[in-house]
């Protein structure tokens, strides 16, 4: 067997290893894991002050922590000055084994829990981003159930588009999600929760804001530029008339629509919740009749493993004891 020679850049770095000392040496410790951690989001993130709000750190703070690792592990992760960030060779070496060293942890955490029966670890729940307009709903009751009988668990919230949250739920940085489509994928579970009422209105700006409500017919309203409507909503009504709607404009962010009605040029149809403080400001205005009110229903969604079977467990039994 032929072995072949190192190449002139593989060559130079081990050169500069053995100048530096080795490589890292010892044992893992805490202080290790938590500059693991500052490094992981400062990389995610593209850069020190990009990171600050995530770490609640100074950019300061992070570089020290940035420094501190690299002195342990003996290697530049990254390039950072007036160039901008970037990660080196080594760093993107480093991040990759960071990120198997967290989720190793984070499974054995996590198979910990099923020998002991205590939960720890990180529950990662994704929700849309308009779901605090529902007032206290049974989401809500169960969360602050679960982080109070289960204190050393670590509760991440994150707010996102509806398309956003079902992605992280089927790639597994969420732990569950709530969504709007429930699933019937073998590897998913889902679990009804609540529904929601939406309305079709414009701004008072738009033209139909001054006509009277009895001749805003469905065939006034086929002539209107619209923003699309998700797929997870329907009626008698609309089932019959969507086909012929002129859909100029989309915002998957209820945020994002309601700027795109406010402009007055679409109609949308926005969550009766989130709409009626802007109607009694005198912004918006409702436009159809009740016929042609959209349902949705919420769903608890997961992809239950070994490593997160138990918190998602101990979770959707005090989500249905909390309706």
């Amino acid at each position: 067997m032929t072995l072949s020679s190192p190449s002139p850049s593989s060559t130079k770095r081990m050169a500069a290893g053995r100048r530096r000392g080795g490589g890292f040496r010892g044992q893992v410790a805490e202080v290790d894991l938590r500059l693991l951690r500052v490094f992981r989001t400062v990389a995610e993130r593209g850069g020190f002050s990009a990171a600050e709000i995530a770490l609640g750190k100074s950019k300061s703070s992070i570089s020290i922590d940035i420094s501190a690792l690299e002195n342990r592990l003996n290697i530049k992760l990254c390039q950072r000055g007036r160039s901008g960030f970037a990660l080196t060779g080594e760093g993107r070496m480093v991040l990759e084994a960071t990120e198997e060293l967290l989720a190793d942890i984070e499974r054995f955490q996590q198979r910990i829990n099923t020998a002991s029966g205590i939960l720890s670890g990180r529950f990662s729940l994704y929700m849309p981003d308009n779901i605090l307009i529902h007032g206290e709903t049974a989401v809500i009751r169960a969360i602050k159930t679960f982080t109070a009988r289960h204190p050393s668990v670590f509760m991440n919230m994150y707010s996102a588009s509806p398309r956003e949250v079902e992605l992280a739920v089927l790639d597994g940085r969420a732990t569950a999600g709530i969504v709007l489509h429930g699933h019937h994928r073998p590897d998913m579970e889902s679990t009804a929760l609540f529904t929601e009422s939406l309305g079709l209105y414009c701004a008072m700006t738009h033209p139909l804001a001054q006509m009277d409500k009895d001749d805003i017919t469905f065939d006034v309203l086929t002539q209107q530029r619209m923003i699309e409507v998700s797929s997870a909503v329907s009626s008698p009504a609309w089932d019959r008339i969507k086909g012929h709607m002129t859909f100029c404009a989309g915002a998957e962010n209820v945020d994002a629509r309601a700027l795109l009605i406010l402009s007055g040029n679409y109609i949308v149809f926005l969550p009766e919740a989130y709409a009626r403080p802007l109607v009694a400001e005198g912004l918006l205005r409702h436009i159809a009749p009740d016929s042609l009110r959209l349902m949705t229903s919420f769903h608890f969604l997961v992809r239950p493993s070994p490593d997160t079977g138990m918190m998602i467990e101990t979770f959707r039994t005090i989500l249905e004891d909390s309706y």
